[in-house]
């Protein structure tokens, strides 16, 4: 059975960001199914809670180990829910590897509260600020991709809820578990990610990861270096094809 690759994309933004990945993987003959979290993207009238978050991915799991091993993928929020997923405690879910985008962070603390006021600030300017957000993603982003995190609009109702509700994840213990589980593993961060905060920390508690740092890149790393994301599945999916276990 040929691997199956789940995408689960960031705060505010959709299943659309995972665009570059998804034409890559189907032009591969990788099957991939990136999917919107309640509040974002085709769910975006939906109510965030962090229950049916990770509800929604053991959905799209399950139902993509019906037809093969999984490659689970988060970015971001996307990449700190997945964690907390893979990790859980009882019976490990049906994931052959893991790969986490730009979220080696603890989502606690003076961090997680400076990030909810800067993006309550920028949503109060004009336009809730989505010129501000047009500019940033024009100046990191090379114009092939620089539409996948609009495409399927801002989940800005839901952001404030979604980041009060992350700090309520304990990381700490799940990544232990993952540790412990022979899945592969791999930290993929942009050089100049905010979210590489614990990075340190996140390589200690899972050691036989594999980090990948990716140069003069930002948080937004797989579609600023849509190729090095790409390549990073790959890698993934090659690994569970060879069989391979950490």
């Amino acid at each position: 059975m040929d691997p199956q690759v789940v995408l689960v994309h960031g705060i505010r933004t959709s299943a659309t960001m995972w665009r570059p990945q998804v034409e890559h993987l189907q032009d591969a003959g990788v099957a991939v199914h990136a999917i919107d979290l309640p509040g974002h993207g085709s769910r975006i009238d939906e109510e965030w809670a962090l229950d049916e978050a990770l509800a929604s991915i053991d959905r799209a799991v399950a139902s993509a180990a019906s037809a093969g091993p999984v490659v689970l993928v988060g970015h971001s929020m996307g990449g700190l829910l997945t964690t907390a997923y893979v990790g859980r405690a009882g019976c490990a879910p049906p994931v052959a590897a893991f790969v986490a985008f730009s979220c080696t962070a603890f989502p606690r603390g003076p961090g997680l509260a400076a990030y909810r006021i800067l993006s309550r600030g920028v949503q109060r300017l004009p336009g809730q600020g989505m010129g501000v957000v047009r500019l940033a993603l024009a100046a990191q982003l090379p114009v092939e991709s620089r539409d996948v995190f609009a495409a399927g609009g801002y989940a800005l109702a839901a952001e404030d809820q979604a980041l009060a509700s992350l700090a309520g994840l304990d990381l700490v213990r799940p990544l232990a578990r993952i540790q412990k589980r022979a899945m592969p593993v791999w930290f993929a961060n942009g050089e100049f990610d905010q979210l590489r905060l614990n990075e340190r920390a996140f390589t200690r508690l899972v050691p036989r990861a594999e980090l990948v740092v990716v140069p003069r890149a930002t948080h937004l790393v797989t579609a600023m270096r849509p190729r090095v994301a790409n390549a990073v599945i790959d890698l993934a999916v090659a690994t569970v094809r060879a069989g391979a276990t950490w």
